[in-house]
């Protein structure tokens, strides 16, 4: 009789660490994706830090934990409609192609001329600009234009 008992309490224990252990990775996933969206909106200003990327990351976490989050993201007023058509396939507005990319070639130049002084790195900038016009550029442009 003591064994079964054993065995149950020992279900009982496993049944709680289980329970636990989910609630601790929803969690998890829910901050990791609170915080990859934060790098993507500080990406949107600094052009060192991809936006696309940390929104599919965000996408991801969210998903996987939230499915409140997860609309928020795909129906978010900024950037939700964008967010959607680069996930579905449907490429982006020319209009936001061109923002994009002055906007980031202008970040770079403002950078590399009045903040950074070290060639190295305003060499890396200018690769990573050009790596992400380049990644732009092959972003098929959708026929929404807004």
């Amino acid at each position: 009789m003591k064994k079964s008992d054993d065995e149950g309490q020992c279900g009982d224990s496993f049944n709680r660490l289980n329970k636990i252990s989910k609630r601790l990775v929803h969690t998890l996933l829910i901050v990791a994706g609170t915080f990859f969206v934060g790098l993507a909106i500080v990406g949107i200003f600094l052009p060192i830090l991809p936006t696309v990327p940390f929104l599919l990351l965000a996408s991801a976490c969210y998903a996987k934990s939230s499915k409140r989050f997860h609309d928020w993201l795909l129906n978010n007023k900024w950037f939700g409609i964008y967010f959607k058509n680069y996930q579905n396939g449907e490429g982006i507005p020319l209009k936001m192609k061109i923002l994009s990319i002055s906007l980031l070639w202008a970040t770079i130049i403002f950078s590399g001329v009045f903040i950074v002084h070290i060639l190295f790195i305003r060499i890396i900038l200018i690769l990573i600009a050009i790596g992400v016009t380049i990644h732009i550029l092959h972003i098929k442009i959708s026929k929404q234009q807004t």
